[in-house]
């Protein structure tokens, strides 16, 4: 069903807004209330689909929905906080890899070859409660592991095995990262500018060794970004000074900042928080992509909705999906989507952006609590 051509101007206190340069066409996929969704080509036909929980729906009209799997669900809670699309087994088919928080494992469900039958579940392994699985290349060979934020429980990395044409086996290794537990909030990128990879999480930084698989991360307990950070921490070069910043979102508070890196002359690093919108609440979900096409990525994140049954701070405010104009750290908030939500959409707790049209403009795919829903980019207002 088309709803309808969105750009909207919302003033509401917070963060600077502008009206929105950009058109997007609203359209709810099916009737799912799952928080993860991802956009790829489940049966090789040459056609983008969506996954989001249980379902997918098959483009490029997405009305036709196909069973994937039953899932556990926990009061308004799905047990899965991911649907990120991997070929685990190397057979051609993307499979779709999750975690789960009550069932506290990571698992992959196999594709059936694109076939309108259920998808087995294989278990990767027990890891704890899984706030949400990232998904990242450790090791720079071009192929992504899996690292699950999993308060309370160690870092660990999950790493496919792959066959001698770079094939998945279906088989993981792992390795641990620490021996503490961490925190709510997982990150990735290069914090010392040395061209690895470091792990950012709520209270610090890890910093990659040499082979990220047989050495020592070192801890830097440098900053606090606060208890319930976004999964995931972004890390990008706000201000444009060499030096790459956070970017962090209030998972279960209100709140959406930057801190802001700094080095003296004697190597010396210190981190200075500045406000982005202090106004709303879990933001959960983060992304970096360029949605306006003018060759810098903009901030692409929402309110999730009902993030803990409704009893967070500012769980009864209107919910929204907004991009942020970053502007060497003078951000603008333009608003995709706001209202109560039985009429607007949030960013869930795992969202997707892809061109899911080929017009080559990034559109985004939002599920939550609230509904499943594509906002088509239709370009420049």
């Amino acid at each position: 069903m088309q709803i309808a051509i969105l750009a909207v101007l919302t003033m509401c206190p917070g963060a600077a807004e502008e009206e929105a340069m950009l058109k997007f066409d609203k359209q709810r996929i099916g009737e799912v209330i799952y928080e993860a969704a991802s956009v790829f080509d489940v049966n090789n036909d040459g056609v983008l689909d969506i996954v989001s929980g249980e379902y997918w729906f098959e483009g490029p009209t997405f009305e036709k929905a196909h069973k994937i799997c039953d899932i556990t669900r926990n009061d308004d809670y799905y047990d899965d906080f991911s649907d990120y699309p991997m070929d685990v087994n190397g057979d051609g088919y993307m499979d779709i890899v999750t975690g789960a928080w009550w069932g506290q494992k990571l698992q992959w469900r196999e594709n059936p070859k694109g076939e309108s039958t259920e998808w087995v579940n294989h278990d990767i392994a027990e890891v704890g409660n899984v706030e949400r699985p990232c998904f990242y290349d450790i090791d720079g060979d071009g192929h992504v592991e899996i690292i699950p934020n999993t308060p309370g429980a160690p870092v660990r990395i999950f790493k496919l095995v792959r066959d001698e044409a770079g094939k998945g086996t279906g088989r993981f290794e792992q390795c641990a990262v620490t021996d503490s537990p961490q925190g709510h909030g997982l990150g990735f990128g290069d914090i010392n500018g040395d061209g690895r990879p470091d792990i950012i999480l709520n209270k610090g930084w890890l910093e990659a060794p040499e082979d990220a698989f047989t050495g020592k991360w070192a801890w830097h307990p440098e900053f606090d970004v606060g208890g319930s950070a976004s999964v995931p921490i972004l890390v990008h070069d706000v201000n444009g000074d060499g030096l790459n910043d956070l970017i962090v979102g209030g998972g279960h508070a209100y709140g959406l900042d930057w801190w802001e890196q700094r080095v003296d002359g004697d190597g010396n690093r210190t981190w200075i928080k500045h406000e982005i919108d202090p106004d709303r609440s879990q933001y959960h979900d983060l992304r970096l992509a360029d949605i306006d096409n003018d060759g810098k990525p903009e901030l692409i994140t929402g309110k999730r909705y009902r993030a803990h049954c409704g009893h967070d701070p500012g769980g009864g405010d209107p919910i929204g999906l907004y991009y942020f104009e970053i502007n060497g750290g003078e951000f603008v908030r333009r608003t995709i989507d706001y209202g109560p939500p039985d009429k607007a959409s949030g960013a869930g707790i795992y969202f997707w952006v892809a061109d899911i049209d080929g017009n080559g403009w990034q559109d985004i795919v939002a599920p939550g609590k609230e509904g499943l829903y594509l906002f088509r980019n239709l370009g420049s207002a």
